[in-house]
Formats: structure tokens, C-alpha cells, sequence
């Protein structure tokens, strides 16, 4: 692990063309400390004819931890059957953190949008089932979202569900896009900060209607201001870990293990660069 005391995660979707079980081995041969899985990457398996159980045995024979388990996203303002349909995956979700000693789901909005007194209840609801398997809940904003797309409205929402298990999941990329760059997240306690992801932001604007962005690069190679996030990070108490989540096409055409490396090797720069101790 780097000497800075953050684990780092990788979130799979930096890896997302390939394998899980290659995307799983070549986190550990890289260097990371541990994984931040979705959804997806069991729905997957699923279609490919595997039982929730098998998944399971991939990731655990990996040998990292899994730090945060994502759910499938659109239940916080889904209604009807499908709001019915994600809240029971939610809970199948829940299971199988606990199945892999995972204490920290995350959900960012997904499909749908609404208003805020719709999303309150049902961020309620997601608390109380989450609670019931002793787990925490990390929601993030996305930049580009019509409704919970920056800090604000993601406290707003938070602070109205008033459940101790709910916190925030910050993103140095929306950060940015949201026009909150660098120390623009500070007054953010330790307790309101569940958990953080990162990847750089490239000098471009970001394609109208584009709701999930995969422009993401490498951290160091674009606009995030590194130094001052971090000592943000550290001034709030943040624990940890940092979530390497970069989707990026043209980084997917690189070799897994290669571009893997080469997050970890440019993590470790910055962090190196900013000589930080983690609060006792």
C-alpha cells in the first residue's frame, strides 16, 4: 500500500471490458488494497449462466476486500413495480455484502428523476433496510443528474432522512463538473463523508445529455487540483479508502494489468507530493 493511510480501491468499472475474474486478479497484482464492485458486475455473470453464490466464490478467491458493494441505481425515484423490483435487488444486494464482510453500500441516482420530497422516503427505506443487515448506506450526486447533481442537494436530501447510516459518496470528477473544484468540498465533516471516488477530468466540456460520463482520466493528467483535494480529504477526517473509479474508452484499449499499474504508480505521486498523516 502506499505510504499515505489510504487504502486505495479499484472500481471495476475502470476495468469494465474486462473479465471479473482477470479485472479482480489484476487489482491485487497491481497494488491496490482492496475493490469497490456494482451490480453490474453480478448481473453480468448472471446472464451468463452463473448462480449468485459462484459470483460470490470469484470475488472471494480474489483475496481482497471488498470496501464498498454498489447497488442497482433508480430506486430513489422509481415508482411502482419498479420501484418494487430495485428495492427487492437492494436487498439482495445487502445479503451479499454481508455474504463478503462488506459494511458500505453506495447508490448514486440512476435513470429517473423527481423531487426531493419523493426521494426523502425512499432514501428512508433503502437506511432501514441497510440498517437491518448493520449496514451503511454512501449516496453520491452525479454532475450531470437533472435533479441530485451537487453537493447541496445531496446534503439537503441526507440531512432531511436524518438516518445515522446515511452519508455521502463525493467524486472528484463531480466534484469539478459541478463547479466545485479543488477545496470546494470543505466544511464537509468526517461523519457526512462516507466515502470517495476519484479520476481526472479532462480540459473538454462534457457531451450535452451525456448522464454517465466515461471521459475519465488518469489522476494528474487533467484539471482536478490534487493538492488541495486531498488536504481537504485529511482536514475533514476521511479514513478511507480512495475509490479509483475512471471509465474511459480509450483507457479500456490498454492492457488491464498495465493500466491497473499505472493507476496505483500515478495515485502514489500525487499522494507523495502531499505529505499527509492520517488523523489518530
Amino acid at each position: 500500500m502506499p505510504q499515505h493511510g489510504w487504502r486505495l480501491a479499484l472500481h471495476t468499472w475502470s476495468l469494465d471490458t474486462t473479465p471479473l475474474a482477470q479485472a479482480l486478479a489484476v487489482a491485487r497484482e497491481a497494488g491496490f488494497d482492496g475493490l469497490e464492485l456494482r451490480r453490474l458486475d453480478f448481473t453480468r455473470r448472471f446472464e451468463l449462466g452463473e448462480t449468485n453464490e459462484q459470483v460470490l466464490d470469484t470475488i472471494r478467491a480474489c483475496g481482497l476486500p471488498v470496501d464498498v458493494l454498489g447497488v442497482e441505481y433508480g430506486w430513489i425515484f422509481a415508482k411502482g413495480e419498479e420501484s418494487a423490483r430495485l428495492f427487492r435487488v437492494f436487498q439482495e444486494s445487502c445479503e451479499n455484502a454481508r455474504a463478503l464482510g462488506c459494511a458500505m453500500l453506495m447508490s448514486a441516482p440512476g435513470p429517473y428523476e423527481g423531487t426531493l420530497d419523493e426521494a426523502v422516503p425512499n432514501l428512508r427505506a433503502a437506511a432501514d433496510i441497510a440498517a437491518g443487515y448493520g449496514l451503511r448506506l454512501a449516496f453520491e450526486f452525479n454532475s450531470q443528474h437533472p435533479v441530485i447533481n451537487r453537493l447541496e442537494v445531496l446534503r439537503e436530501m441526507i440531512a432531511r432522512a436524518g438516518k445515522p447510516n446515511v452519508g455521502m459518496l463525493l467524486d472528484a470528477y463531480h466534484l469539478h463538473r459541478s463547479g466545485r473544484p479543488g477545496r470546494g468540498f470543505d466544511g464537509v465533516a468526517g461523519e457526512e463523508l462516507f466515502a470517495f471516488q476519484y479520476s481526472d477530468v479532462p480540459d473538454l466540456p462534457i457531451g450535452a445529455g451525456i448522464s454517465r460520463p466515461m471521459d475519465r482520466l488518469l489522476p494528474g493528467e487533467g484539471l482536478v487540483r490534487w493538492a488541495d483535494l486531498l488536504e481537504s480529504l485529511h482536514a475533514a477526517g476521511f479514513r478511507g479508502p480512495l475509490s479509483y473509479e475512471a471509465p474511459n474508452p480509450a483507457l479500456w484499449a490498454r492492457p488491464p494489468g498495465e493500466l491497473a499499474r499505472a493507476a496505483v504508480e500515478a495515485t502514489a505521486h500525487l499522494l507523495a507530493a502531499v505529505p499527509l498523516r492520517q488523523p489518530a
